[in-house]
């Protein structure tokens, strides 16, 4: 929120207190705490003025600085808190009569003793942002709200990018952004999906550990800082220090928790009823049946919310009507090779028999006075389950087991994101820190329940609310967007945003969801859609079956799911990655490249994984204009090279869209086509594009690490288990080996 009124003045019925100098310092156990007043101590009168405030600098990890700005230290301390991870090192305090020092790592904050208020972020002997003069402050607004504010420098140039799935520009300078889930569709400033963390190509990343509102001015208050703000007495925020866009997701990760694996079925395509949509058992083995006669491979089938009977959401029970024998339905699914989804939400409708049943066991979400909260906005009469009771977790939990044991396999995790405030939680926590946090502990609880019952590789979720620490359980979508190249281009935004806010498995709508798609947008989004993390085709009031379009979405179906599929020993390392170091398997480009400026405003294209770009066709006639970094590329398709720096236009049909191969790149292609679960290494090709003489290449498929190397014009590679058949291909001319042998070579030319 703003605070001000131009450079000079406050708003209206606005007061500000400021730190302006420090009174003193105690360094003790890897931790700076400094009083500092608000004006100056000129004389000993000066001393009985308030308010004093505190700042605690601390190092949870390397290269990680917190800091913590208090007002009045008496105030109650409640819950939830952000789940932060630390661990013991060495952060060497220091200071003198000029400056007090911490460092972490690379890192260093410096607080400025002898003049005015100064604090400094430093690595390497630069500055990476800097809290000035009125930019740490006490803030009052005109009906007496107490906030604390920061501000943090913004150097020429920078840009600022992350703060959750947003679907506005890409980067974030310029724009207002307040911290508060929302069910607000794709296409406004509202977001599901929450994170108050940014990231910068300036070397370093700030994480505010405020659960509840936080509202960011990215430079759109003080044009050349970011300011953040939340209704409290104390603030910390995190400073991380990089250098590189990588490293600084790879260590706010580290801070707040990486994202699971997922299992690699997950991976093929989903395939839904769509929301409103008319359906039974009979509908459901039409489109199953539909997909096999053309040779669709798909791997999940969702049932969205109308398997249960209507006003009944949730009480988990298959409505008698259209399923009555569900476990047999479901057995039947199975044994055609699905998995199956189902959709639950955390609210339990008046109507349901499980609003009698958590009434009575108090694990339903209360007012103050201690009737149960109640509105009719979604279902008439709903309440949300309490989830920071334990009982309540475990209750709800267990209707969720006896749907596995009929053969779920995984829950479309929908909602969580209209959380009320005039509410009193079970464990005490703050109504407004829990809005937000709300999402973390219902996905944590339904994912707990599929580690439990399926084990830690076969756990998934589909998700559409989250904030900081979501990440830990995927996958998310995109939300209610559009049949329109607009929310095409929208939900592409918001999830390259939500890549960098550290969350590792992205998907959406394919062909959006209000509305139909048109054939032509239809297959333009079946691209995009199988070359993201994951794919799924769903809608709201119409079907998503590719036939409903025309015979050549069919083709355009079946051209991309088996790319995708063919493509999965490269994609499941990716997704290895992002679950070990935190990087996203959909990268802005600016992740890649961020030393070349072409990248940084970049957001109608991304890197899949390290080496492929991905441009999606945003009309119908297959125009396209998309930036090439430096080096030769290749088309991956055609296997026509590219050459940049430069922008690019083409035309593309409907079974095309830009996807070119990184230079000096190997990629590995699998031998299977119609799932995406199966052996990789077993018969993959090797695929190596425009390696340097003497360049050596290491990919890792599975267990198996193969190298190729360029000796002058020959390819040579070689696999570290010689037990299993792979294949070395360089243009058009592709050499097999035979199980039991040890390396291949391709002459060039």
């Amino acid at each position: 929120m703003k605070f001000t009124d131009g450079y000079w003045l406050l708003r209206e019925g606005v007061t500000a207190a400021h730190p302006v100098e420090v009174l003193d310092v105690t360094a003790k156990d890897g931790t700076l705490e400094i009083h500092a007043p608000t004006q100056p101590i000129r004389h000993r009168g000066d001393l009985l003025k308030g308010p004093v405030v505190t700042i605690s600098a601390h190092a949870p990890l390397p290269d990680v600085i917190g800091v913590t700005f208090t007002h009045f230290e008496g105030e109650q301390p409640r819950g939830p808190e952000f789940e932060v991870q630390k661990e013991e090192f060495s952060s060497p305090v220091s200071y003198d009569d000029e400056t007090a020092t911490l460092t972490s790592g690379e890192l260093s904050v410096r607080v400025t003793r002898s003049g005015p208020w100064q604090v400094d972020f430093l690595a390497n002997g630069r500055t990476l942002t800097t809290s000035g003069p009125k930019g740490m402050g006490i803030m009052r607004d005109a009906t007496g709200a107490h906030y604390l504010r920061e501000q943090l420098g913004l150097g020429v140039g920078t840009s600022v990018y992350g703060l959750g799935e947003r679907f506005g520009p890409l980067v974030k300078n310029g724009q207002v952004v307040d911290v508060w889930n929302a069910d607000g569709g794709t296409a406004t400033e509202q977001a599901y999906k929450n994170v108050p963390f940014y990231l910068t190509d300036a070397g370093y990343g700030v994480f505010v550990d405020h659960p509840g509102k936080v509202s960011f001015e990215v430079g759109s208050e003080a044009v050349s800082r970011v300011q953040f703000s939340a209704e409290t007495q104390q603030l910390t925020y995190y400073v991380i220090y990089g250098p590189t866009p990588k490293d600084i997701l790879r260590k706010y990760t580290a801070l707040t928790g990486r994202p699971a694996l997922p299992p690699a079925w997950s991976f093929g395509l989903w395939l839904s009823t769509s929301f409103t949509t008319s359906y039974d058992e009979e509908t459901v083995t039409s489109f199953v049946d539909g997909m096999r006669e053309r040779r669709l491979p798909f791997s999940v089938f969702h049932f969205d919310c109308f398997w249960m009977r209507e006003f009944n959401w949730c009480d988990f029970q298959w409505d008698p009507r259209v399923f009555p024998d569900p476990e047999g339905m479901l057995a039947r699914l199975k044994a055609r090779g699905l998995r199956i989804s189902v959709w639950i939400n955390p609210y339990i409708a008046q109507r349901s028999p499980l609003f009698a049943e958590g009434k009575a066991l108090g694990h339903l979400l209360r007012r103050p006075d201690g009737s149960v909260w109640q509105w009719d906005l979604w279902q008439p009469g709903m309440a949300l389950v309490d989830f920071t009771s334990s009982a309540a977790r475990d209750w709800y939990a267990s209707k969720l087991e006896a749907l596995l044991a009929q053969g779920v396999d995984c829950f479309k995790t929908d909602f969580g994101e209209r959380v009320p405030v005039d509410v009193a939680w079970s464990d005490g926590s703050d109504p407004e820190r829990m809005h937000n946090y709300y999402t973390y502990l219902y996905n944590r609880t339904v994912f707990e329940v599929l580690r439990k019952q399926r084990g830690e590789a076969e756990a998934v979720v589909f998700a559409r609310s989250a904030t900081t620490g979501s990440q830990r359980f995927p996958v998310h979508w995109g939300g209610d967007c559009e049949a329109t190249y607009e929310s095409m281009a929208e939900s592409l935004r918001g999830g390259l945003s939500l890549g960098l806010s550290g969350f590792g498995y992205w998907s959406h709508d394919i062909g959006g969801f209000e509305g139909t798609p048109t054939p032509a947008l239809f297959k333009r989004w079946l691209a995009f859609g199988l070359l993201s993390a994951h794919s799924r085709l769903h809608g709201s009031s119409s079907y998503r079956v590719p036939w409903l379009f025309d015979e050549e979405a069919v083709d355009v179906a079946r051209h991309f799911t088996r790319l995708k599929l063919r493509l999965m020993p490269y994609l499941y390392e990716a997704a290895r990655v992002a679950h070990t170091e935190g990087v996203p398997m959909m990268r802005a480009m600016v992740l890649e490249f961020p030393d070349d400026p072409g990248c940084a405003h970049l957001e109608r294209q991304y890197m899949l994984g390290p080496d492929l770009l991905v441009a999606p066709v945003f009309c119908d006639e297959g125009e396209v204009a998309y930036y090439v970094p430096e080096g030769t590329w290749t088309h991956f398709l055609s296997g026509q090279p590219v050459t940049g720096p430069r922008w690019v236009r083409e035309r593309h049909g409907f079974t095309s869209v830009p996807l070119l191969v990184r230079p000096g790149a190997v990629i590995p292609v699998g031998a299977v086509e119609d799932r995406p679960d199966y052996a990789f290494a077993e018969g993959v090709t090797l695929r190596a594009f425009g390696l340097a003489r003497g360049e050596q290449v290491t990919v890792r498929v599975e267990d198996v690490a193969f190298t190729v190397v360029r000796e002058g014009d020959t390819l040579r590679a070689s696999s570290s288990d010689p037990s299993a058949p792979w294949a070395l291909a360089a243009g058009e001319r592709v050499a097999k080996a035979a199980a039991g042998t040890g390396f291949l070579m391709v002459e060039l030319g």
